[in-house]
């Protein structure tokens, strides 16, 4: 049953169980199916659907987190476990754990899962060699991944994705991807893309700060254009899945697939706002609206008002005022600002992200770039930080990305799955 990538693209229904043909396909608007269901099934869904064909006689291990659920929010390893018709045998956490239990910078360690005695691994900050042998060590031959993405370079699970590829190459083990929505469309691909002179857990390879992909597309990128060794790998589509669809469409649980993504609104500004975790403002942690509430001391209404004189497509800023209660500013109140998407059809969040940055420089004496220069191995070259310290503008500063761009969107396009 094993697909290449090529066989993937022309067999239209993906690489389990297509379904068929009528009603569910055409499920109502607001994301529900004839049934009352999600209008999307997930790749999970649809292998369970299958009687889990691809994973029979396998001894399986998944790499997951807490976001990997079923429609009706049961966690997959759970549901997994209970089956008899697979054998799964390991589970690999990522950043923040498993079971979510670790804030960011985070991983739960090597423990026995309470719920079904399964021993979990730690994958995080593990790649290369010191991964495979976490691989070798569990006794596993085929692992399967899972993780809801938020559709930025820098979210660090694609990068858990890319290393556990590459660790299973070298421990011999067959890897499958079961496909989840990005939450914030797969229209196209915005912003800067990433020298490897820059190259960090967030962001490996060249591929541009708000990608447009899913991560069954992304598997099939890696594996194709920058995996040394590429690994046998099979993914499972979703059904049902546009790529004009925001989150919202889908008809699916969200759950945040980290502690500061707490809704899909989140994602939708995360991948321009994440930007300011390189400099000495807030990016909103500790606050209920992380990566939506911007500020620092001494910053008042002169920010919203430079940065609505922007005029950017699709958001309006208000000044705001926060208290966070852990991270930058702990315990302070500050000023700043709050992004309000009022038609995130038009919002681009990284041209947003960019402006955000260019106004504060310009309208608050205070402001400075994180003495690491992390803001470089967020936009993956020192362009951004460099150009606006020279006073360059908005559109200066997005113009300087197009070239790169455009060339990654030639790459990205012949390894997309959903039309």
């Amino acid at each position: 049953m094993s697909l290449s990538r090529r066989g993937l693209l022309a067999a239209g229904g993906g690489t389990v169980g297509a379904l068929a043909a009528g009603g569910a396909a055409q499920a109502a608007e607001a994301g529900h199916g004839s049934g009352g269901g999600p209008r999307v099934r997930t790749g999970f869904d649809r292998l369970a659907a299958d009687g889990y064909r691809l994973l029979r006689g396998r001894k399986v291990g998944i790499v997951t987190n807490p976001t990997g659920v079923t429609s009706d929010v049961r966690h997959i390893v759970d549901v997994m476990h209970a089956d008899a018709r697979v054998n799964l045998t390991a589970v690999f956490g990522p950043e923040h754990g498993f079971r979510g239990t670790a804030q960011a910078g985070g991983s739960e360690g090597r423990y026995d899962d309470p719920a079904t005695g399964l021993p979990v691994y730690d994958t995080y900050l593990k790649s290369g060699q010191p991964l495979a042998d976490v691989f070798t060590a569990s006794g596993v031959d085929t692992v399967v991944f899972d993780i809801q993405d938020a559709g930025a370079r820098f979210y660090t699970y694609i990068w858990t994705l890319y290393d556990c590829m590459v660790a299973a190459a070298l421990a011999g083990k067959r890897f499958v991807v079961l496909d989840r929505p990005n939450p914030v469309t797969g229209r196209a691909a915005l912003g800067p893309v990433l020298d490897r002179a820059f190259a960090t857990f967030v962001g490996r390879e060249p591929i541009a700060q708000a990608h447009g992909m899913t991560v069954a597309e992304l598997a099939l990128l890696f594996n194709a254009e920058f995996l040394q060794k590429p690994v046998p790998l099979e993914v499972v589509r979703m059904s049902g899945w546009r790529r004009g669809d925001f989150f919202d469409a889908t008809g699916l649980p969200w759950v945040p697939p980290s502690p500061n993504m707490p809704t899909a609104d989140t994602a939708l500004v995360y991948s321009g706002t994440c930007l300011f975790e390189g400099t000495n403002l807030s990016e909103g942690r500790g606050t209920t609206r992380p990566f939506e509430l911007l500020g620092a001391e001494g910053i008042d209404r002169r920010w919203a008002e430079a940065a609505n004189a922007e005029q950017l497509p699709g958001v309006r800023f208000r000044e705001a005022y926060f208290a966070p209660t852990f991270s930058k500013f702990q315990g302070k109140t500050v000023g700043g600002v709050q992004l309000h998407v009022h038609d995130r059809e038009s919002f681009d969040p990284v041209r947003t992200g960019v402006a955000l940055l260019v106004t504060a420089k310009r309208s608050w004496s205070g402001f400075a770039w994180r003495p690491d220069n992390w803001i470089d191995k967020l936009t993956g070259n020192t362009r951004v930080r460099t150009m606006i310290d020279a006073g360059a503008g908005t559109a200066e500063v997005v113009a300087a990305w197009q070239a790169d761009l455009a060339a990654f969107r030639r790459v990205r396009r012949e390894h997309l799955l959903y039309r």
